[in-house]
């Protein structure tokens, strides 16, 4: 006996990423930024979502050595991690803030990526910060830089020069520190032709990019290095993968524990200020978290809109369901203040604005923690067709809380907070945007009036998460989704997602709604 199946969402089709976004859309014009129309069509066609789940079902594998027993190094991937990572990289994820287009065109490129697959804009984003560290050497940026630029994704085992362009990532924490590099113990020696490193580094993050910017302890202290993984007479430099980590998500991307055995390294900064070399690249990063995470968020509230618009239950669709109705409406109001404020926070530090100093690890922190959540309450809208693993939410909530981790974990990035408020230029920024918030909204008022001046480190997340809110309204100034923000995010609520009716939730979910081709 055939059985006929009903009330089932169609496949999600080949969606456009732009049309279906307002906030994207309007971001990218007050910018005056061009629209990135062709990377949303090609991340949101069915054929990249099934490369992502390809390409997350096929993780890489490692080969330590090929079958003759020589030392190789060399990290497998599956096709559909390439085609992902070439739509990247030629997409101009990694490229486009330093070729025209400015951190908002970035942002906006990384966002639309991340809804295809978050494990690829992992090497786009350190190949993007990269650039800012390797501008403090003007050689080393002059023969990177353009190769950088080029936007071409080229997996070839050759030498940098011999390449149509190339990626770069990032080997800082060791075992003993994390977070604390400055207890790093790899090091450096100088020698006649630059410098070799000795020592093991717990995470590299895309151990098949070109070039690894790294830490080690030199004569005159901590300082950061670029080491090339092929040399320029095409041998392998002394980088060995000892293992890939078995993650929590993200598993189309590679991450590995290496050491360095007589690992041949440029120096980028004097020696002693290592520190200082990866400020600006960290302080890129931390952006990258926010759009990433907006645009996780995202991803996950597309298929639970498409989900709730074609499923049926007690003779309606989901969505004309009340309940159901604030729920997608409370979702779309937490990706668009998120999307917002990262493409704000662009403008900002595109402007050398002291108040990115600050801003850019309030919301790295609040918004990042935000995602699991979001993710979670999507998944939860499918019920139980949400739990299995044929369907993208189990990929989705796993790399969910990624970004939270990654560059600093809550009570670093809390910490760090305080210590930009001991800048005499950041603080005063920070109390010119508070005055200047004041009166537009009764609810932020009062929110404003709270928000700690000098707060003690034990209030340090406390204080992280209030400024975070208060920058988010901040970024909503104008926006349809301003006064709803403020009433469902700093007035008294529930704590969770559908617990308020939101003004203007039909607008939320007209601007909010996926659009296919």
């Amino acid at each position: 006996m055939n059985h006929e199946v009903t009330n089932q969402p169609p496949p999600l089709p080949d969606l456009d990423l732009l049309a279906g976004d307002a906030v994207l859309r309007e971001g990218l014009e007050q910018a005056g930024v061009p629209d990135s129309r062709g990377l949303a069509i090609a991340a949101g066609r069915a054929a990249a979502r099934d490369d992502a789940r390809l390409a997350n079902e096929n993780p890489p594998r490692l080969r330590t050595h090929d079958r003759y027993g020589h030392r190789i190094d060399e990290v497998e991937f599956h096709p559909a991690y390439h085609n992902l990572m070439r739509q990247g990289v030629e997409g101009r994820v990694a490229s486009a803030a330093w070729d025209g287009e400015g951190r908002v065109g970035h942002l906006a490129r990384l966002y639309l990526m991340t809804q295809a697959d978050a494990g690829v804009v992992c090497p786009m984003s350190m190949t993007h910060a990269a650039v800012a560290a390797l501008r403090i050497a003007p050689d080393l940026a002059a023969e990177w830089e353009p190769r950088i630029r080029a936007a071409r994704y080229d997996p070839r085992h050759l030498p940098a020069a011999a390449k149509l362009g190339v990626t770069l990532g990032m080997a800082m924490t060791e075992k003993q520190g994390g977070s604390d590099v400055r207890a790093n113990t790899t090091r450096a020696e100088r020698t006649s032709e630059g410098y070799v490193l000795e020592g093991h580094k717990w995470f590299c993050s895309a151990p098949m990019s070109d070039a690894f910017l790294t830490l080690a302890q030199a004569e005159g202290g901590l300082t950061c290095f670029l080491a090339p993984r092929i040399l320029p007479d095409g041998t392998r430099n002394g980088i060995r993968i000892q293992r890939l980590k078995d993650k929590l998500g993200d598993r189309s991307n590679a991450s590995a524990e290496i050491e360095y055995h007589g690992t041949r390294a440029a120096r980028l900064d004097e020696e002693g200020r290592g520190i200082a070399a990866i400020i600006a690249m960290v302080q890129e990063t931390r952006l990258d978290c926010v759009a990433g995470s907006a645009g996780g968020m995202r991803a996950a509230l597309t298929e639970a809109f498409w989900h709730v618009r074609h499923r049926r239950a007690f003779q309606k669709a989901l969505i004309d369901q009340p309940a159901m109705r604030m729920v997608i409406a409370d979702l779309c109001l937490e990706v668009e203040a998120s999307t917002r404020l990262a493409l704000w926070l662009a403008t900002l530090m595109d402007a050398g604005d002291p108040l990115a100093r600050i801003a850019v690890p309030a919301a790295k922190f609040w918004v990042c923690k935000r995602q699991v959540g979001v993710v979670h309450e999507a998944l939860e809208a499918h019920g139980g067709a949400g739990y299995v693993e044929e369907a993208p939410m189990g990929r989705l909530f796993r790399a969910s809380p990624l970004n939270a981790v990654w560059e600093g974990s809550g009570n670093v990035i809390a910490l760090d907070l305080l210590r930009a408020l001991e800048d005499e230029a950041t603080g005063a920024a920070l109390s010119d945007l508070m005055a200047d918030m004041r009166g537009c909204d009764r609810h932020l008022d009062d929110h404003l009036s709270g928000l700690s001046k000098n707060p003690a480190p034990h209030d340090a997340r406390l204080f992280a998460e209030d400024l975070a809110l208060a920058l988010q309204a901040r970024a909503l100034f104008e926006t349809p989704a301003f006064e709803a923000f403020c009433a469902a995010r700093l007035a008294r609520r529930g704590s969770i997602y559908g617990a308020v009716t939101l003004p203007g939730a039909d607008d939320l979910l007209a601007r909010a709604m996926p659009q296919p081709v």
